[in-house]
């Protein structure tokens, strides 16, 4: 029997080569006279976000921009940004890059819009709204935010916290393969991976919402992803496998907004947070180790799925060796791919790891849809692991 569950998604999405470059028409219905940017410096650096600012200029529109995102970015950026689109008197916001300027870009159209405390909405459910018009345009192929109704945050010196609402779902998302070309290989497969994960924790988690669109998309976002990455990594002018790349990862950001993500997130923050560590990298770097301490309860699930990731996995047999070998191939492919792999290559020692369990344990909103319960002494075990 299928169960109830509410399934959301972004109102408009076009996937096109070049629509960054066609913004102004694809978004001129929810745009008002005076757009605002919200970028970062690498993006304004390489050019990415030309096309569609002089689109915009010569249609009239008269753009403001705020380019100083930085990754895991903090409370006071939100209020730097928000603060230049009101001088700006900002008509819509437009978020372009990567995961954290299209966060940042949420938070700045759900605050703008309504002139609601952020502490009141921090958590699930709690933001009242109205924000201002929405347009959000990824960059990279990973986090699906373009897709989520999910804003994170840094707030204080070390705490990851969210802002999950409807409200921060776009009026529209314009994927555009072309903007991905210029990816490094390490960015392209750390968030490849990130994208995995997404789809992987929508599939098994223990969520009352997880449903039958959220797996199906799952699964999709799995094949597209795997078939791909590699050929993105290491040929990176190849338009196919960014495409392919782009549409896996909107497709897991729409599984993991409706089946929410677990552990793996909930051990990667903490590695963001204190250790500055790429957010696809440290989702990366837990990943294998999460999945086997689940493997007691969820065998069975990852054996479902690990043929949609690795085709040359059987479908026959033990599940729990073949979820197993699962969680061995995923850590074999971030070594093909040429991440780091252990904690200790990005600089973390025995002696960090009792605070970043402590800090885990803080991710509750998502513990909870581990399919295995898991303690503070667990997260320092995985860590341990990891390490």
């Amino acid at each position: 029997m299928i169960g109830p569950f509410t399934f959301n998604t972004s109102q408009r999405i076009v996937f096109e080569n070049g629509a960054a470059d066609k913004i102004d028409q694809h978004a001129a219905f929810c745009l008002g006279p005076r757009p605002f940017l919200v970028t970062d410096p690498g993006i304004v650096s390489l050019g990415l976000v030309d096309g569609a600012k002089d689109a915009l200029s010569q249609a009239g529109f008269h753009v403001g921009k705020y380019s100083e995102v930085v990754a895991d970015p903090p409370r006071s950026l939100i209020e730097q940004a928000l603060e230049a689109a009101k001088v700006h008197g900002a008509t819509s916001i437009i978020g372009f890059g990567g995961g954290s300027s299209l966060d940042v870009a949420k938070l700045v159209a759900l605050l703008a819009g309504s002139g609601e405390d952020p502490d009141n909405a921090w958590g699930i459910g709690n933001a009242t709204g109205p924000r201002l018009p929405l347009v959000l345009v990824p960059t990279t192929a990973g986090t699906g935010s373009e897709v989520t109704p999910i804003s994170i945050i840094t707030v204080g010196e070390e705490e990851k916290r969210g802002v999950v609402s409807p409200l921060l779902l776009p009026d529209l998302a314009i994927l555009d393969p072309l903007l991905t070309l210029g990816l490094p290989g390490p960015v392209t497969a750390a968030t490849g991976i990130d994208a995995m994960v997404h789809a992987i924790e929508a599939y098994a988690s223990k969520s009352e919402n997880n449903n039958p669109v959220s797996r199906s998309l799952a699964i999709e976002a799995l094949r597209l992803l795997g078939a791909n990455i590699e050929t993105a990594v290491f040929s990176p002018a190849n338009e196919d496998a960014r495409s392919a790349m782009l549409l896996g990862s909107m497709l897991a950001g729409m599984a993991f907004a409706n089946s929410p993500v677990a552990a793996v997130h909930a051990l990667a923050y903490p590695l963001g947070s204190s250790f500055h560590i790429p957010h696809g990298l440290s989702n990366a770097l837990v990943l294998p180790h999460i999945l086997k301490f689940n493997n007691s309860l969820a065998a069975d699930t990852y054996a479902e799925i690990a043929p949609h990731l690795f085709p040359d996995l059987s479908t026959t047999g033990d599940p729990a060796l073949r979820a197993e070998e699962f969680a061995d191939r995923l850590a074999a492919l971030s070594h093909k791919l040429g991440l780091q792999t252990r904690l200790s290559d990005v600089g973390i020692a025995e002696e960090h790891l009792p605070k970043l369990a402590s800090d885990a344990m803080k991710q509750t909103r998502l513990l909870v849809n581990n399919p295995r319960e898991l303690t503070e002494e667990d997260a320092l075990e995985i860590y341990r692991a990891a390490l």
